[in-house]
């Protein structure tokens, strides 16, 4: 598979990884950010340029949780492995198609890598991949000044990102 070829002619699957080599990853100890960024942008360009993908992409962004730049809020005890920091996670998608919440908006649930694949789950309606599996925690409960979940061990499944109640209202 060839991403750029794929996007150029239609042909990616319904859901893609992409992980940039070790130079262009934007990892502290071996690349650079802004060689990171550009890859991203590459990437989301030819997208949002793409009459196949722009009306129904969702790209999301995000990073590893190595190199200790990432703050240290709550960090939840999930399993024997623990929980990572927080990272920074972009979602990328054309508003005029896809009903993003609010541009800018900023989510203060918790989610974690895992919650990439929970979001996958939900969207195309597929079951977990084990029964043991992360992708089983619940979405998480929090007050709203709190990133602490009420119901841990829980991870979001990045749907709050979404408004599907007043994109599919009438009028729209």
């Amino acid at each position: 598979m060839n991403l750029y070829s794929d996007i150029a002619n239609g042909t990616l699957p319904a859901v893609s990884f992409v992980k940039p080599s070790g130079y262009v990853d934007g990892r502290p100890s071996s690349s650079k950010l802004d060689l990171f960024e550009g890859f991203v942008k590459n990437i989301v360009d030819q997208v949002e340029a793409s009459p196949t993908y722009t009306r129904d992409t969702v790209i999301l962004i995000t990073e590893d949780e190595g190199g200790g730049y990432y703050d240290s809020g709550y960090v939840q005890p999930l399993d024997f492995f623990g929980d990572g920091t927080r990272i920074p996670l972009l979602v990328v998608a054309n508003p005029q198609y896809l009903p993003l919440r609010a541009t800018g908006y900023i989510s203060h649930k918790y989610p974690d890598h895992v919650s990439i694949l929970k979001f996958i789950e939900r969207n195309w309606y597929l079951p977990p991949v084990t029964h043991r599996s992360r992708d089983n925690f619940r979405n998480p409960l929090q007050l709203e000044e709190s990133y602490a979940p009420l119901n841990s061990p829980a991870l979001d499944d990045l749907f709050d990102f979404f408004d599907f109640d007043s994109f599919n209202s009438p009028g729209r």
